[in-house]
């Protein structure tokens, strides 16, 4: 592990969520009225993006509408293996975003 992602948690995040299967039963579902795979889909593109280069004026809106979401769908999964796929969606999103340290 190179020193850089030691500071930055982001690409050991991205890389366990990119070798992650999508939640089967989860597929297709909508918790407080919001799409999961579109949510995981609108994440993954910002933090892609964020990995690459400084994120547009776009993504840098994005991402906390996303945040505000994952934290309202975040207690209401009711499925462990999903919890655990959406945490870590939620953590991505808040390091990509600049917001500090999920859970300080």
């Amino acid at each position: 592990m190179s020193e850089l992602e030691r500071d930055d948690p982001l690409p050991q995040l991205w890389g366990e969520h990119m070798k992650a299967k999508f939640p089967a039963g989860l597929r297709g579902r909508e918790v407080e009225g919001e799409d999961l795979v579109l949510l995981d889909a609108d994440v993954a593109g910002c933090v892609s993006s964020s990995l690459s280069s400084a994120l547009d004026e776009r993504r840098r809106g994005t991402l906390p509408r996303c945040i505000e979401v994952l934290e309202k769908v975040l207690l209401s999964i009711g499925d462990e293996d999903g919890t655990r796929y959406y945490e870590r969606l939620y953590e991505m999103a808040v390091l990509a975003a600049g917001l500090g340290n999920v859970g300080d």
